[in-house]
């Protein structure tokens, strides 16, 4: 099995690192910085990436999309607006390309990939989170319209957001059947976004409530068959635990970077810190979960766009990365001592992104369950 990348994707990697490091390296969180930094993602084909070139994308292969997600990490600091990125490919794009009809994939996915569209996905409710099968939000039919009922909670891109994948179940269902998923605009009528959610991190990712109320969708913009919601929820939850932390693999680089620079740097006792174990130990751990990291989301890249079942491998990438991600820049602020402790180091906006990585796309130990019913157990 060979990782080595291709010329082309090399060249492609390096122009992501410059792209990024000349275009996003001034963020200060903002709204209208978000929306400039969105649509110049967008101009160089971030959005477009997973996406078909009939559809306005690139098409680009899982090894290819990884590696410029990758090299983003790497060059942009701005966690936030990368988690929003992927939250928009993976979470919104990928059911409409996936089980959109014709007209639906026509009409949603090109402005989706020029940067005009920002995209949502929402399926967690006040008393739904990681047991999808607790859905309250409803969807009645009547003639050729649904009639949505119930809210939303923890939206990412909400505030934002243009367009909305949301889910809902039949009155009076139950299990699988029941759950439909839709497309709704934002302007949709009955549709309400509730205020900015305050985060520990990721803070220019902006979230938010959602509430149905009578809201009217025509039922030209359900997504998929009747009773096809879980399905469809399910194959966006796969690939997005895939895919939603490649950054990380970039961002782990850059923080170990700038670390060993610092343990050669600072002296105490007459030396470097480097030269102690009690800091050059946890280097190597850094350097190893990034390396053990980098292999797992490889190799699932390269299953995913050979056709293999990639179920395990996604739940297990998302369970590393994430405990690694945490991991390394909790031990890269306690390398640092009273600096890293400091807001202007920026640190611990590193080490409060990361914690978000255990809980969001399914926590650690939901990722532990889905794994272990892969092992038969």
């Amino acid at each position: 099995m060979d990782f080595e990348w291709s010329e082309e994707q090399r060249d492609f990697r390096e122009a992501v690192v410059r792209f990024a490091t000349a275009e996003l390296s001034d963020s200060d969180h903002s709204l209208e910085w978000f929306r400039v930094a969105w649509k110049k993602c967008a101009d160089f084909g971030i959005q477009g990436l997973p996406v078909s070139s009939d559809y306005g994308g690139s098409g680009s292969s899982h090894l290819t999309t990884v590696a410029a997600l990758e090299a983003l990490g790497y060059a942009c600091s701005d966690n936030g607006l990368i988690f929003s990125l992927n939250a928009h490919m993976w979470a919104c794009q990928h059911p409409i390309a996936r089980f959109g009809n014709e007209d639906q994939k026509a009409k949603y996915l090109p402005a989706l990939c020029n940067g005009s569209m920002v995209g949502a996905h929402a399926m967690s409710e006040p008393g739904a989170g990681s047991d999808a099968f607790a859905l309250r939000s409803t969807a009645s039919l009547e003639g050729d319209v649904y009639r949505l009922n119930g809210s939303k909670t923890f939206v990412s891109n909400a505030p934002v957001a243009d367009l909305f994948i949301t889910f809902a179940r039949t009155p009076g269902t139950s299990g699988f059947s029941g759950l439909n998923a839709f497309v709704l605009e934002s302007n949709t009528a009955g549709l309400r976004v509730g205020p900015a959610m305050t985060k520990m991190g990721l803070h220019s990712s902006r979230m938010a409530e959602v509430f149905f109320e009578d809201c009217e969708v025509p039922a030209a913009n359900r997504l998929g068959r009747p009773g096809l919601g879980m399905p469809i929820f399910s194959a966006a939850m796969e690939l997005e635990r895939s895919m939603i932390l490649a950054s990380t693999i970039g961002t782990m680089e850059r923080i170990l970077e700038r670390t060993l620079g610092y343990a050669r740097e600072r002296r105490q006792f007459d030396h470097p810190i480097g030269k102690f174990q009690a800091v050059s130990h946890p280097l190597v751990e850094m350097k190893l979960r990034l390396e053990t990291a980098r292999l797992l989301l490889y190799r699932l890249a390269w299953l995913l766009d050979n056709g293999k079942p990639a179920a395990l491998d996604s739940a297990l990438v998302k369970l590393h990365l994430s405990e690694s991600y945490v991991a390394s820049s909790l031990e890269a602020l306690q390398i640092h001592g009273g600096y890293g402790y400091m807001v202007d180091t920026g640190l611990e906006q590193e080490v409060r992104d990361a914690l978000a990585a255990r809980i969001y796309s399914g926590t650690s130990e939901i990722q532990r369950n889905l794994a272990a019913r892969h092992l038969g157990l």
